[in-house]
């Protein structure tokens, strides 16, 4: 009997020192849970500012717009025209777009979104642009938009566009 009670308490004590087998692959599905929770809720959170933004360019709402824009946002405009380059703020982004409703005699319309995507706080989408503008230039082009969201506002925008030289030649130096 003293032998069985002496295994016994051995055995518990060298189980002291290893891992339980249980608690690894537990804790890794928690975290591979809680990571995917995260995650999720982000790219929900970013998809739903990117959605509100570009639904307030359909609609005009200049107040939604200046909200969902981060003061120092970076907004890179693809192309070799007079709008081209990377912005460094929401101001130099509405001086961008409000010399493009100018140019066009507010005729510029966002006329389609047809895909948004995320990845974490990313949130991709395929955007329809049309315009004419006096002389009777044209623009119809699709772009690709990566918008990242940080805090509930757009703090990157970076545009794709599917006709470069369309939009060079529409928009000019």
């Amino acid at each position: 009997m003293k032998t069985i009670a002496f295994a016994f308490m051995l055995a518990l004590d060298h189980s002291a020192n290893l891992p339980p087998m249980s608690k690894p692959s537990s804790q890794l599905t928690h975290q591979k849970f809680i990571k995917q929770v995260i995650s999720t809720t982000m790219e929900t959170q970013a998809m739903q500012v990117v959605s509100e933004f570009l639904t307030a360019v359909q609609q005009g709402n200049q107040a939604k717009l200046a909200a969902s824009l981060h003061p120092n946002i970076e907004w890179d405009q693809p192309g070799s025209n007079r709008f081209s380059g990377i912005k460094r703020s929401s101001i130099d982004v509405f001086k961008m777009v409000g010399g493009m409703f100018q140019a066009t005699d507010n005729s510029l319309a966002l006329t389609d979104v047809k895909v948004l995507t995320a990845n974490k706080n990313s949130v991709a989408c395929l955007v329809h642009w049309k315009a004419v503008q006096a002389n009777g230039g044209i623009l119809d082009v699709y772009n690709i938009d990566v918008y990242t969201v940080e805090n509930g506002q757009i703090v990157k925008a970076k545009v794709y566009s599917a006709d470069v030289a369309q939009e060079d030649n529409f928009w000019l130096k």
